[in-house]
């Protein structure tokens, strides 16, 4: 089931009004509508698949009982060990068998050497990648004891499961998501009302924004040598707003989903296209992600701890193993490569954190420094972008090449009004970006009630009127 979709747009309140008209006196009957509704939710996609989150569910919640009981350390490390290997055994087998068996086959095929081997048919299973994280994260934590382990399977089914994350993120921790599964909740107005905006604005900028901008952006690159340098570059630029503003549109409606229901999850974007260099940036994209990466792999790795040289090993490692989680195609690992080269200068001179501050934190504008930094880690960022778009490697260089041969003639047909509906989402998230969401706090920006009124009503126009071509989203084939 797709937010973007009249299935979800009767979902949702079906489940809002069961949840806290029928059974807002019971907690654990809330829990239970929240697991058979997130089950719903997914199985609308492929029911067969339930019976992954199911067993990933059932492995992970007895590892956890096992750890609670158990003080010999082997035997805890045993029980942690199964849920790795069962959790990162189904990325394994869904999401990179094949590329293994490909590259296996080809490298021996360099030498000389041919070899036969069974490919699987199966289709990836939708945010495969998204929950087998989420529960990795409770394991962990039980296992470092920073987390009491849960005996209510219930409470712990449904932070697995929770629907408005379940496919897309954020990846949520348990030390934060799990204890509010506990908690009996009560409906609040204001934060309802705020959910209500966080969705309109995650839809705008999926609709209106990311799948407008995809039907061109696909378009250059799927035919990227038909079309002149410059449009190219368009074309690239159109990309880098649409996977913005299709994964933290998605990111948006979690969210606002999430407080409809009094649940708060974790900022997963933070206007990372106001970004002044590489680090900045990947503070602010992706946060549940790279934040998980920091905390399970990079620190344990040794961090910044052993001197320069371990803080650019580590650097490397979290870059490549995050481009690869992306996608089982070396594309994704040349994009994490290449943003691991950008940081690089940052890590090895000790700048990384030089940009904690929001930017143009006091002025309406940034100086023309601020503005030629962030114009440089924007054309850097779109340039890496190609990687992550394009079919292969040898695609990636190649449209890159036809880029830079410039032509100032734009031969495709771009309608004016996609310019200016980037030129909205632009303006209203920059006026915002020291809020939480681009309609955060609105009533600060706008007092008026009616002018508020007459913006909500432009973007549901937007949605009806100017909504591109409906495209999945992009990380659901993550």
């Amino acid at each position: 089931m797709f937010f973007n979709s009249i299935d979800f747009a009767i979902f949702l309140p079906i489940v809002f009004v069961l949840y806290w008209l029928v059974m807002n006196k019971n907690l654990k009957l809330q829990n239970v509508l929240i697991v058979v509704s997130s089950y719903v939710f997914y199985g609308w996609w492929d029911w067969k698949f339930l019976t992954l989150i199911l067993f990933s569910t059932l492995v992970d919640y007895f590892v956890g009982v096992g750890l609670s009981k158990e003080k010999n350390q082997i035997k805890r490390k045993i029980l942690l060990w199964t849920s790795i290997l069962v959790n990162l055994g189904f990325l394994g087998v869904f999401k990179y068998y094949n590329f293994f068996l490909d590259n296996f086959i080809e490298a021996f095929s360099f030498f000389g050497t041919k070899i036969k081997g069974n490919s699987l048919n199966v289709i990836l299973p939708v945010g495969i990648s998204f929950y087998t994280f989420q529960t990795l994260s409770y394991s962990i934590d039980v296992y470092k004891q920073k987390l009491e382990p849960t005996k209510d399977f219930i409470a712990f089914a449904a932070f697995v499961t929770f629907f408005p994350q379940l496919v897309a993120g954020p990846i949520e921790r348990a030390t934060h998501l799990l204890p509010q599964f506990y908690t009996k909740r009560k409906f609040e107005y204001n934060k309802a009302v705020d959910g209500m905006r966080q969705i309109l604005w995650g839809l705008f900028k999926k609709i209106v924004i990311a799948d407008n901008c995809a039907e061109f952006a696909n378009l250059a690159f799927n035919n990227s040598d038909d079309y002149s340098g410059s449009t190219l570059v368009l074309g690239a630029i159109f990309f880098t707003f649409q996977i913005y503003c299709d994964f933290s549109g998605y990111s948006d409606i979690a969210i606002g989903t999430s407080r409809l229901f009094g649940f708060d999850l974790m900022q997963n974007f933070n206007f990372p296209y106001f970004s002044r260099d590489m680090a900045e940036f990947w503070r602010r994209w992706h946060i549940s992600l790279s934040t998980w990466f920091r905390d399970y792999l990079y620190i344990p790795l040794g961090g910044s701890k052993g001197g320069t040289w371990m803080k650019v090993r580590n650097t490397f490692i979290i870059f490549i193993v995050s481009g690869f989680w992306h996608g089982a195609n070396w594309t994704f690992i040349v994009w994490g490569l290449l943003n691991a080269l950008y940081i690089m200068p940052s890590i090895i001179f000790s700048t990384n954190r030089n940009n904690l501050n929001i930017v143009a934190s006091e002025s309406f504008l940034p100086s023309i420094k601020e503005s030629l930094k962030i114009l440089f880690t924007f054309l850097l960022t779109v340039l890496a972008w190609i990687f992550f778009r394009a079919n292969s490697v040898s695609h990636a260089i190649s449209y890159i090449i036809n880029m830079f041969t410039w032509n100032t003639h734009v031969n495709m047909d771009i309608p004016a009004k996609l310019f200016f509906l980037i030129s909205i989402l632009f303006l209203m998230e920059w006026i915002a970006r020291k809020k939480l969401f681009a309609l955060s706090e609105i009533q600060l920006i706008l007092p008026l009630w009616y002018i508020r009124w007459v913006l909500y009503l432009f973007l549901v126009l937007c949605i009806l009127f100017s909504a591109g071509k409906q495209q999945d989203f992009i990380y659901f084939q993550f």
